[in-house]
């Protein structure tokens, strides 16, 4: 193994234990117990398990039944909408798609996301929204289709959003203020700057913030972190992706959430204490457990 693909060494355990509010297990090395052991032996001893097309929304909702610390996000991802809808992206044309029935399949997919977000393990419908930097125009509308399903889907079981976001603020903000967001709301991997940190603060959406807060070209995220109510902030690993710095690179994993807290303590001028602290809070709150 080399030294790129060699885990990261565990960092010193927080004072305070928090929570993952965003990783994915199932793209993991290694099993969910030996995950869950190694986060908790640093004080990360609660993880939001998201699910991103209907394996992996059936895997996670299964994996939070059998594992008190694990919650489930439910969802399709706003990239795998416009592959139901047009069928194999190596073929299909729009044309092709329809008439192969892919608006029925996109029906179809969203009424199993809704089964599964009536379980009592699933805290939350995510991680959906708008990604407009993988997905072009020809996507764009089983996108925002997908999107608004699963707003509603969320509203109806008393269930957060966990929002992705990638080059589609202002679409994503539109979007939400049409549809009426749910009571929570978290902006998953928050991208924005400092003024999308204050428009989503007014309208108590909760911002959660993953490793790549730590890169060195990552200002605008302090910036934005600077500006978040403590009481919206939450951390995330979003692993494998987004290891923090000195790390990025090598493989994520929920153990490394200490790193970025600490990170983001400094941003804001707190100890470690009392950003652990107000996140622990922030995370129960959002996923009502």
């Amino acid at each position: 193994m080399s030294a790129k693909d060699a885990p990261p060494p565990l960092p010193e355990p927080l004072g305070v234990p928090v929570a993952d509010s965003h990783t994915h297990l199932d793209m993991q090395s290694g099993t969910v117990e030996e995950a869950l052991a190694k986060a908790a032996a640093v004080g990360v001893d609660t993880v939001v398990q998201v699910g991103c097309d209907l394996k992996g929304s059936r895997w996670a909702a299964e994996t939070a039944a059998a594992y008190a610390n694990v919650h489930a996000a439910v969802a399709l991802h706003p990239n795998e909408a416009p592959r139901i809808v047009l069928g194999d992206p190596d073929g299909w044309s729009r044309q092709g798609a329809r008439e192969a029935g892919g608006d029925t399949a996109l029906d179809d997919a969203l009424t199993e996301i809704d089964r599964l977000a009536a379980l009592p393990e699933v805290r939350a419908v995510g991680e959906t929204g708008l990604d407009h930097f993988r997905t072009g125009p020809e996507g764009i509308a089983a996108q925002e289709r997908s999107f608004r399903a699963h707003i509603e889907i969320a509203k109806r079981h008393g269930k957060a959003l966990v929002i992705h976001d990638r080059e589609a603020h202002d679409d994503v903000l539109r979007i939400l203020a049409e549809e009426g967001a749910p009571e929570r709301t978290v902006f998953h991997c928050y991208s924005g700057d400092a003024e999308m940190a204050r428009i989503c603060a007014d309208a108590g959406y909760f911002m959660s913030f993953a490793g790549n807060v730590t890169f060195k070209n990552a200002q605008p995220l302090r910036d934005a972190l600077a500006v978040a109510p403590l009481d919206l902030v939450l951390v995330e690993t979003d692993a494998p992706f987004l290891t923090p710095a000195p790390y990025r690179g090598r493989p994520n994993a929920p153990y490394l959430v200490p790193i970025t807290v600490r990170a983001m303590a400094a941003v804001r001028g707190v100890d470690e204490e009392a950003m652990s602290t107000a996140i622990a809070v922030n995370t129960a709150r959002a996923f009502d457990y």
